[in-house]
């Protein structure tokens, strides 16, 4: 064999042993790298897991504390709105109650209405029961019952409904009979006719003949300005 021959077969030899080793190093080093990175993977995967889990908390945080100022936000303005609402219904109440007073106060101030008098054969059993056969005799002033101890009418209201320029007639008021009494309303008060009437008096007085109260001397008396001014008769006044 030639001596060239001999070389090239030793090269062909140590290829044939070295290649494969070369190879199979590699393998295991490929194989060392993909079993390096699949248990990294795992580690990496378990890191990011509580970061993420951490942001998720985080996120939600946020979102819970933004809808909690957006609740306060809405109680704040709700309660604003409320009380707005308040201080503009107050003054619409306080007006109302103003009102309702001044109507009350007027009501009461009115000389009551020509509504609610009785049937004229009423009006005219509850007097002819209470006409005098001797006036004379019979009538007794305040000082004779002992002084008048009723309700004594207030000094502006006296003056605007009661006294001589204030006359009107008995039969345009409610009147009814109580404890053997006439009694009928005017100024928003209650007068019991505690004397009889005068038997001279005509009939329909109480529905022709103006009238009028007027405080004298000792106590409260009914006068006839029509046609007998010097006659009076004691009554008792009373609000209900």
């Amino acid at each position: 064999m030639k001596p060239l021959g001999l070389i090239r077969m030793v090269v062909l030899l140590l290829l044939g042993t070295v290649g494969p080793t070369y190879a199979q190093q590699g393998q295991q080093q490929e194989d060392k790298r993909q079993k390096q990175e699949q248990k990294a993977k795992p580690e990496k995967q378990q890191e990011a897991k509580p970061q993420k889990q951490e942001e998720q908390q985080g996120k939600g945080q946020q979102e819970q504390e933004k809808k909690q100022k957006q609740e306060k936000k809405q109680k704040q303005e709700n309660k604003s709105a409320g009380q707005e609402q308040q201080q503009e219904a107050k003054p619409q109440r306080q007006e109302q109650q103003e009102e309702k007073g001044q109507q009350k106060q007027q009501q009461a101030n009115r000389p009551s209405q020509p509504e609610q008098h009785g049937q004229p054969g009423e009006q005219q059993a509850a007097w002819e029961g209470h006409r005098a056969h001797d006036w004379k005799s019979e009538h007794r002033d305040w000082n004779q019952r002992g002084g008048y101890n009723g309700y004594r009418i207030p000094e502006d209201r006296y003056r605007g409904y009661f006294g001589p320029s204030h006359a009107f007639r008995i039969y345009s008021y409610p009147v009814v009979v109580v404890g053997g009494y006439p009694r009928f309303q005017y100024g928003g008060f209650w007068f019991s006719v505690v004397d009889p009437w005068p038997e001279y008096w005509p009939d329909d007085w109480y529905d022709k003949d103006d009238v009028y109260i007027e405080y004298y001397g000792d106590g409260y008396y009914l006068y006839n300005r029509s046609r007998y001014p010097q006659d009076r008769i004691a009554v008792s006044v009373s609000v209900n």
